[in-house]
């Protein structure tokens, strides 16, 4: 699906704002040690400009606000967006974990009234992490509809050692939920889902080796009898996206699920990321794309496989 172009699988955007309540937002964020420039802005149009530069022919949307109207609202936003521009933006529908009603209910109104292209969760939403036994009726539907599901660290969490999340501690909370979820049998009862881990999947690449070797040692609680077979299996079978982490998370990421799993983002639309930074990355997925003896432009087209309604409208518009 290369020749469709790229496909970012980590954008994100947010809901029309007041001045007020952006600056609000702003000093939310500046407040848990993230230090926001006061100007900063998520536009549709600048994000656009980007994709345009840096040849992205879509983008796929999300965004995980803790609040369920607010969450809600922005599903319908970004298939609005979808609407304006079905080639170049995709949807993946908000779910809120912590309330699996809530959530089963947001999954049938994302498939039969946004059309939505996936799902996009929280590794912790409000407390609950994805490996919580009160995940059971959302993982058993999303298995049912074989979804593409996006897995993101909790963009809300505090600072960690006076540093804003995003800067490390992103990568530590991924990995400790996931391991999570292959402890706790979740990989092994729901095989049909497709999940794909965002950062190039924190830091489980660079210890999946070591979860191998060790994880099923008589020293190691494992109630659901987990094997070192399925360990390897299980963590291969997952995706990983390439965002602000290809320098050095690409290699070991590739390590652990094969090239043909590792699929492209840039965490365009959140003021972590800048034109410089996405750049910098994506040049990243090439240089370390050939060095390992992979073309990096079929990294950036493998999302297309796990999207095929998207690909069907690029392909009918003739993009």
């Amino acid at each position: 699906m290369a020749e469709l172009g790229w496909l970012n699988i980590h954008g994100h955007f947010y809901l029309p704002q007041s001045d007020e309540e952006r600056k609000q937002q702003i000093k939310t964020m500046r407040d848990a040690a993230f230090m926001v420039p006061y100007e900063w802005s998520w536009s549709m149009e600048d994000t656009l400009a980007y994709m345009d530069k840096a040849g992205i022919q879509m983008q796929m949307l999300s965004y995980l606000p803790p609040d369920l109207a607010k969450l809600k609202k922005a599903n319908d936003y970004a298939h609005e967006l979808v609407k304006k521009h079905p080639t170049r933006f995709g949807n993946l529908a908000a779910l809120p974990t912590n309330d699996a009603d809530a959530a089963l209910s947001e999954v049938e109104r994302a498939k039969s009234g946004l059309e939505a292209d996936g799902f996009a969760v929280s590794a912790v939403y409000k407390d609950v992490m994805l490996s919580d036994a009160r995940m059971e009726p959302i993982w058993k539907q999303l298995n049912g509809l074989k979804a593409t599901v996006f897995v993101h660290p909790n963009a809300y969490a505090g600072p960690t050692d006076g540093r804003p999340a995003p800067l490390i501690e992103v990568a530590f909370e991924t990995t400790r939920v996931v391991v999570d979820m292959l402890y706790k049998g979740v990989f092994r009862r729901y095989p049909d889902i497709k999940f794909v881990i965002a950062h190039s999947g924190g830091v489980l690449p660079m210890l999946s080796g070591r979860l191998g070797l060790l994880g099923t040692e008589s020293w190691v609680p494992n109630p659901e009898g987990i094997t070192q077979a399925e360990i390897k299996e299980q963590l291969g079978r997952l995706y990983v996206d390439t965002a602000a982490t290809a320098e050095t998370g690409l290699q070991p990421a590739m390590k652990m699920v094969g090239p043909e799993h590792v699929i492209y983002g840039d965490d365009c639309g959140v003021p972590c990321s800048t034109t410089n930074t996405m750049e910098s990355n994506r040049q990243s997925v090439l240089g370390v794309a050939e060095s390992l003896g992979v073309d990096g432009n079929k990294i950036g087209g493998n999302a297309w496989k796990l999207f095929p309604s998207a690909a069907a409208r690029v392909t009918a518009a003739g993009a």
